[in-house]
């Protein structure tokens, strides 16, 4: 007997507005991401500042609305400073987070003037790791201020005659974590109050702006969400959203832990939502804290033995361990080796997306999404070609067709657990029941009288019949029902070759206010339904 899950929608059941920044992506000079894939000036491409024309343009071509920059990690031990003016003066930096050798080839002005060309919103991390409240003021005088100051002046000496106009300025990168330079994993009330003094500053400079502090990296972390409330506590009036990072893994081949993976993410949502709330309460303050989930990704990997008993000790000693062995490297951005990602470009679309969905669904709070990744999802690439990775399907039409207002699903069908499970000492997950095969979330445009139901089908095993209620949608047509398939879960899209990508399924039906269609196992699905 075949699976049949039931969902309704209904115009009424709201849960908040979409912002377009939900569909972000984030960048950090880690191998070829930046040296290679969107900076070679020895590639036929490349336009006067050395940026590969055919990768920025496949980017610009997806409308992708924001993106997180330089990093990550990096941030914290990068001096904005020496990577301005000319190339001849800029200074060549060790980077010890990923044992690299930074030219500075790409600075701060470059990150930004390829931000305008793909014409995305740039959102700018300082470094507080190594940095401190006088670098922040620097680089947001350099950055916004139209000129008349030292910083400022000297933007326009270096070519860039207008403000950037920044608007978003993340206060920091994951500073609870031990291997981060400047963590402040000891001392969350003196993070949170460094916070509030920057984010004051930055913002008698320029009042437009808004701020992001870093919440606990991710909920296995044993400090949170402890150090999360010590933060809060300190800054909560001065900053505007909250930062929240997470990867998520699973042992490969366990399909349940992988796409049931965005049900973690959703409880890490709730929980720092709720911790804003009670802050909120606690200064009886009239603001209300958003959230920025600007690192994430799904992927399988292969557990690690776990050593019972460290505590604490098991996440600082991996990073007091160093490796005597380990040399820095120099990247040579037209000899760029190949960066793929583990598994089928399949599996990896529908983890990345069923998170997009878990974000959607909690748009009333999440305002910023930004994929670790996403750049390359967009727009994959090697030494000489650019083409579309599987996922960047989903990811581009949620772009497209998720805007507006998030509104609830109600789902009834067949359910799965996911057994409590360890990848290493610290990553180790709780027990999940009862999450629907159906993985779902639905937007709604007023204004164009757009409906659009996206939905995954989890279940690795069976295709299901999926009946649709919008019943509540008066006078409503069905445009289309996108699918995404593949029978081969290893298989990857390559430029010769793009084996996975989307097709339209014509068995889907409206008769009454009721959509019926089949959904095959581990598809991605786009229905879309518009007003007559």
């Amino acid at each position: 007997m075949g699976k049949t899950t039931r969902v309704t929608i209904h115009p009424d059941f709201q849960i908040g507005d979409i912002s377009p920044r939900l569909y972000g992506a984030f960048l950090e000079p880690i191998g070829t991401m930046v040296n290679g894939a969107m900076y070679n000036p020895k590639h036929p491409t490349a336009d006067d500042k050395g940026f590969r024309r055919d990768f920025l343009e496949a980017i610009k071509a997806t409308g992708l609305p924001a993106v997180r920059l330089p990093g990550g990690n990096f941030v914290s031990g990068w001096d904005w400073k020496d990577s301005i003016g000319p190339m001849s003066e800029r200074k060549t930096r060790l980077d010890p987070a990923w044992k690299q050798y930074i030219p500075n080839d790409v600075g701060h002005d470059e990150y930004l003037t390829w931000a305008e060309r793909t014409e995305t919103e740039p959102l700018y991390t300082i470094n507080l790791g190594t940095g401190d409240i006088n670098d922040a003021m620097k680089i947001v005088e350099y950055t916004n201020h139209e000129g008349g100051s030292y910083w400022s002046d000297l933007r326009r000496e270096n070519g860039h005659n207008s403000p950037y106009g920044v608007k978003t300025w993340y206060l920091g990168n994951e500073m609870d974590g031990p291997w981060q330079l400047g963590s402040w994993l000891f001392n969350p009330q003196g993070y949170g109050s460094l916070s509030n003094e920057v984010s004051k500053a930055i913002k008698m400079l320029d009042p437009n702006i808004e701020t992001v502090v870093c919440a606990s990296t991710s909920f296995v972390l044993p400090h949170y969400p402890d150090w999360d409330m010590e933060v809060l506590s300190r800054c909560y009036e001065s900053v505007d959203y909250i930062s929240l990072h997470h990867y998520h893994s699973a042992p490969p081949g366990d399909y349940a832990a992988l796409l049931g993976g965005s049900s973690y993410f959703e409880d890490y949502i709730n929980t720092v939502t709720a911790l804003c709330d009670v802050v909120q309460t606690k200064y009886r303050s009239p603001k209300r804290l958003m959230l920025s989930f600007d690192e994430y990704g799904t992927f399988p990997q292969t557990p690690e033995p776990l050593n019972y008993g460290r505590g604490l000790h098991g996440i600082l000693a991996p990073h007091y361990t160093f490796d005597k062995e380990k040399k820095f490297v120099r990247h040579d951005p037209d000899n760029m080796p190949a960066r793929i990602f583990p598994g089928g470009d399949m599996l990896y679309a529908l983890t990345s997306a069923s998170t997009m969905l878990a974000f959607l669904r909690h748009a009333d709070r999440v305002k910023i999404g930004c994929m670790t990744g996403g750049l390359r999802v967009l727009a994959a690439t090697d030494r000489s070609n650019v083409w579309k990775h599987a996922a960047h399907y989903p990811f581009t039409q949620l772009m497209r067709y998720g805007r507006g207002v998030s509104l609830q699903v109600a789902v009834r069908g067949e359910t799965f657990d996911i057994p409590g499970y360890a990848m290493n000492d610290t990553s180790q997950f709780y027990t999940q029941k009862d999450l629907p095969f159906i993985d779902t979330a639905a937007a709604y445009d007023a204004d164009t009288g757009a409906l659009s139901l996206f939905v995954i089908n989890r279940d690795w095993e069976d295709d299901h019949t999926l009946e649709i209620n919008i019943n509540a949608f008066g006078g409503y047509k069905l445009i289309e029902h996108i699918e995404l398939y593949s029978d081969d879960m290893d298989a990857k899209n390559t430029y010769e070759d793009e084996k996975i990508k989307p097709s339209a399924n014509s068995d889907a039906k409206l008769t009454d206010g009721k959509c019926t269609s089949r959904v095959k196992k581990l598809s991605w699905n786009v229905f879309r339904f518009e007003k007559t």
